[in-house]
């Protein structure tokens, strides 16, 4: 049963794993603000069992960016147009970003591992919500670009971060500055897919990721990924003394011994 289905976007539940669909192929999942609204209600609407998150998408692309309706002069009806953001105060203009990025910003909650499984075209809004997850699973026909630039504009929902993270910032600069598609072969072999698969294979690959994410015992899973995604904030005497705090914390768990 569907816990979530409204404005493009799809949530189901089953115990342990979530999956978050993107539904609207007819338009290769275009995205707009409404669909940014459903998947931040999507990441408060997870039952407290869930572990791993699936994000994936109907049709041949996982999702072709923002829809071009946004750059007409009437943009989406009942939402600010591009002029209006333009004319608003750097206050309220920094709001409606914030709120837009919210559909971003969940899916590295610490209590969760989220996995795209990224087939066709991820453009733009697309790419960004690729990079929004843990871990990218992507078919061999994948491609990337981050094309924000050629509309006078820069990557402003939350992806600049995890790309430089995860490919350097010269070949992150090159990516964003050039719009150029990095296609699965590159993916691989920069960071930014963990797998490449034949299409076909592709939901085959997520599930046998899935099936592996779960096996360990949660608070480990948690522990460890809280230690890696804050590694790069720490010296590597200060990860050591992380590292010994997290062990602590697991072997008095263990013990039975935890407040």
């Amino acid at each position: 049963m569907a816990l979530l289905d409204k404005d493009g976007v799809r949530l189901t539940a089953d115990d342990t794993v979530a999956t978050v669909t993107l539904t609207n192929p007819a338009k290769r999942n275009a995205q707009s603000p409404a669909l940014w609204r459903a998947l931040a209600e999507a990441g408060r609407s997870l039952p407290g069992t869930v572990r791993v998150v699936v994000l994936r998408a109907e049709g041949t692309s996982f999702s072709a960016g923002l829809d071009r309706q946004a750059f007409t002069p009437e943009g989406f009806e009942g939402e600010p147009s591009l002029l209006d953001l333009a004319r608003a105060s750097d206050e309220a203009l920094d709001a409606t970003i914030a709120e837009y990025q919210e559909a971003f910003t969940w899916w590295r909650r610490h209590d969760l591992v989220s996995v795209a499984a990224v087939q066709g075209h991820a453009i733009g809004a697309g790419f960004q919500l690729a990079l929004a997850c843990d871990l990218r699973v992507v078919a061999d026909d994948v491609r990337f670009a981050m094309r924000e630039t050629s509309l006078g504009l820069v990557p402003d929902l939350a992806g600049t971060q995890p790309l430089t993270a995860l490919v350097g910032y010269a070949r992150a600069l090159e990516i964003c500055a050039t719009g150029r598609f990095v296609q699965a072969e590159e993916a691989e072999r920069t960071g930014l897919a963990n797998l490449v698969v034949p299409a076909d294979e592709l939901d085959a690959a997520v599930q046998d990721l899935t099936t592996a994410l779960l096996a360990p015992p949660r608070d480990a899973v948690i522990e460890t990924k809280a230690l890696l995604a804050t590694a790069h904030t720490r010296t590597y005497d200060g990860q050591r003394a992380a590292e010994r705090a997290a062990q602590a914390r697991r072997l008095r768990d263990l013990a039975g011994l935890s407040d």
